[in-house]
């Protein structure tokens, strides 16, 4: 009797995580009915690349990570094991918003990652471009076909590809086609999903120069040293059943400044970025805009923030953390040379734009399953997210749902109140997206529950369940929450708790939300008792100055004028949470006016 397969095509942050979960589900509750692990790479040497920003967390990117390591996965690990600095972000803020963020050394990372992959048993690695899906009677997947002509049998596909689905690299007026620099696209496979049905939309995303670290004037008084948290935060918790691993030698970053010859400069040569010229007709992430966005949709500031990040220990190359382009590259050079502390800066590889389709999720379940093809799944970049951490929460889910499908076991789905993953897969299958998905505290209405530090507490029990980790590593878990719990006792009985500083930080932060999230609780209880009223909006409302709704969520509105709470709902990426903040304000608005 043949063994039942998943097939992972890819092997990014996405790839990475759904490999690992489907193996961890097939070793702890398959035995010897559990599915094998094929994952497809276009090449061995690029797996587990950070191919942008050499850092992994950052606001509720961050709580991503913690998610996913209390799944039992892959991407915490692998960038505690490789940090070079790292800072908690928020600090001075509450609890439910602090972050982690650790920048990682490149090269160790990838190798890191290549060698997890390569060495494990229960996964094989083929170097391959997959260009076209095999269907069996449903329609339900049997496998794939790839390049050289070779068919793999397959029971469950998991697609994350990436930015490689019909890539196409911009700089300048030049265009390439790739996922990366170097790296032929999969328009094959982009062909193959249109003709089975699937709606497919252009999106963008950019990434920097490179500098030369040896050409920085790092003693200029213009760059600001950035040094990193001591001690270093950490992803893993301190008393893991496996140990965090050994911390490397760290280094700082630093900060400069766009000037305003830079902004004159981009100004200048504007219709020569692959993003003004007509040349991209995907939509940029917001979050996340190039220097030329910066420059003409923030007109009115003087400068902007550029971090020099190094790519590790072993190299001079330096990431400009805020000026992705797609200018030509000697207007990149030129450009560069504007800013204080790079007056003499030595690119070693032009920024770039790169555009891709992605998949409308709208058609996918909650397990990032397709609703119409039995066995086919897709994580990461291709469903409209931006950011590794995205991209990995999802591939651990998509994974994981795989395996447990060919076991005949219901698939993983997250809530929205149990972690960040869910709020942002239920933001990609009710609403869709037009523009790549990065995930922000805001998104989440249950935001107070939702902290990096309890996340184990939150997800240990659906771990186990869905065996994604061990018996002894929940035990673990259950052992930590009882002295978290014993200790924001103390805490209430006015004593200081006698345990280590991190447990004793667990605590206070218990305690700082005891009050609001009881009252969150009641609000969320009482506004889904009363949503059913679909509620007239004031024609003269003004979104932008309404307490508690992002930016976006303003945007999105004021672009349609809504008249009722109930077309505003309809409205594609309006997160609950700007829901629930708009429908509080409009039935206030009414009862001042009845009263």
């Amino acid at each position: 009797m043949r063994t039942p397969t998943v097939i992972v095509v890819g092997a990014g942050h996405a790839g990475l995580e759904a490999a690992f979960a489907a193996a961890r589900v097939a070793e702890h509750l398959g035995g010897d009915r559990g599915p094998r692990v094929v994952v497809v790479t276009g090449r061995l040497d690029t797996i587990g690349q950070t191919p942008c920003n050499p850092s992994v967390g950052g606001v509720a990117k961050g709580h991503l990570v913690k998610e996913i390591d209390a799944l039992g996965g892959f991407m915490g690990r692998a960038a505690d094991a490789t940090a070079i600095h790292g800072r908690i972000l928020n600090a001075s803020k509450g609890p439910a918003v602090q972050a982690t963020r650790l920048q990682v050394d490149k090269a160790r990372y990838g190798a890191h990652a290549r060698a997890a992959l390569l060495a494990h048993p229960s996964i094989t690695v083929i170097e391959g471009l997959v260009v076209g899906l095999r269907l069996r009677e449903g329609p339900a997947i049997a496998g794939v076909d790839l390049a050289d002509g070779t068919a793999l049998e397959g029971d469950a596909v998991v697609i994350t590809t990436g930015t490689f689905l019909g890539g196409i690299l911009h700089t300048g007026s030049a265009r390439t086609p790739g996922g990366r620099v170097g790296e032929p696209p999969a328009s094959d496979l982009s062909r193959a999903l249109r003709a089975l049905g699937f709606d497919l939309r252009r999106l963008k995303t950019g990434t920097p120069a490179r500098i030369d670290g040896r050409s920085i004037a790092w003693d200029d008084p213009a760059l600001e040293p950035q040094p990193g948290d001591d001690p270093l935060p950490r992803f893993t918790l301190a008393d893991d059943v496996e140990p965090p691993p050994p911390i490397l030698p760290q280094v700082s970053c630093h900060l400069t400044w766009t000037s305003e010859a830079t902004h004159a400069l981009v100004r200048r040569h504007l219709r020569e970025s692959a993003m003004y010229s007509g040349s991209i007709t995907g939509r940029g992430p917001r979050y996340c805009p190039s220097i030329e966005d910066k420059v003409v949709r923030f007109a009115d500031r003087a400068r902007h923030q550029v971090f020099l990040e190094p790519e590790g220990l072993d190299t001079a190359s330096v990431y400009p953390n805020g000026i992705s382009t797609s200018l030509p590259a000697a207007v990149q050079e030129a450009m560069i040379r504007t800013i204080p502390g790079l007056e003499r800066a030595v690119i070693l590889r032009p920024g770039y734009a790169v555009e891709y389709d992605a998949v409308d999720a709208r058609a996918l379940d909650h397990a990032l399953r397709s609703r119409d093809i039995a066995g086919l799944a897709f994580a990461g970049q291709i469903n409209g997210t931006s950011g590794y951490e995205e991209a990995g929460a999802q591939g651990l889910v998509a994974g994981a749902s795989a395996a447990l499908g060919l076991l005949d076991r219901p698939p993983l789905t997250i809530g929205r109140d149990q972690g960040y993953a869910g709020v942002m897969i239920d933001d990609l299958c009710t609403q869709g997206c037009d523009e790549p998905y990065r995930m922000f505290t805001s998104r989440a209405e249950y935001r107070l529950i939702l902290r990096e530090d309890n996340a184990d507490e939150r997800l240990t029990d659906l771990a186990f369940e869905t065996g994604l980790i061990s018996e002894a590593r929940r035990d673990r878990a259950h052992l930590r929450a009882a002295r978290v719990g014993r200790a924001a006792d103390a805490l209430a009985a006015g004593h200081e708790p006698e345990d280590e500083l991190w447990i004793a930080q667990r605590a206070r932060a218990r305690r700082c939300y005891a009050g609001y999230l009881d009252k969150q609780r009641r609000e969320i209880e009482r506004i889904r008792g009363e949503g059913v009223q679909d509620l007239p909006i004031p024609a003269d409302l003004d979104y932008g100055g309404l307490a508690g709704l992002t930016r976006e969520a303003a945007e999105r509105l004021a672009r349609v004028r809504p008249t009722s709470t109930g077309q505003a709902a309809r409205i594609p990426g309006m997160t609950p949470a700007a829901l629930i903040c708009l429908w509080a304000h409009v039935r206030n608005v009414h009862r001042g006016r009845a009263s």
